[in-house]
């Protein structure tokens, strides 16, 4: 971490049409003290992942465009692929129009699989649209196949860029 992020400040959020008209940036970060981050392909606009960034990983994710985030169960900051070697260069970082959620376009590296499991993508299952949730409601896969064998990349025990177990 630079000593230029580690100074990183963002002005305190403000209200209506100072916060959702303004050119400042003033994120809004949770009482956890997180915003939400949606990563697509920057080219074909494909969902990639969901994952949160506090205000460190939001300012390394600007200041060197990586994508950097948080996890929330190791409690800690994580630049994107410094395990599988899948990492996101950020092409374009928007933000919504009351600052509490990203969305950054990404190009990938490594097999293009953004997801631990080896996938390209987190949502590689479907929900069922049309009929009431009742007890075990099936899921489709959509036919995403893994890319990358995961225990051959973290390893056994060891955990992966999210947090996960392996």
């Amino acid at each position: 971490m630079s000593a230029e992020t580690t100074a990183f400040t963002f002005p305190a959020a403000g209200k209506g049409a100072a916060l959702e008209e303004d050119t400042i940036l003033s994120p809004r970060f949770d009482a956890n003290g997180l915003v939400t981050c949606v990563a697509v392909d920057a080219g074909t606009g494909e969902v990639l992942m969901l994952a949160h960034m506090n205000a460190e990983a939001l300012a390394l994710t600007m200041a060197t465009g990586e994508a950097h985030y948080f996890s929330r169960s190791r409690g800690k900051l994580w630049k994107k692929g410094e395990t599988s070697g899948h990492t996101q260069k950020v092409r374009q970082m928007l933000i919504d129009c009351d600052q509490d959620a990203v969305v950054i376009k990404v190009e990938m590296g490594g097999t293009g699989a953004a997801c631990h499991t080896g996938r390209r993508s987190c949502f590689y299952r479907s929900v069922p649209i049309g009929a009431a949730p009742s007890g075990a409601t099936r899921l489709a896969f959509t036919g995403d196949t893994p890319r990358f064998d995961p225990a051959a990349v973290y390893g056994k025990g060891q955990k992966d860029d999210h947090g996960h177990d392996h």
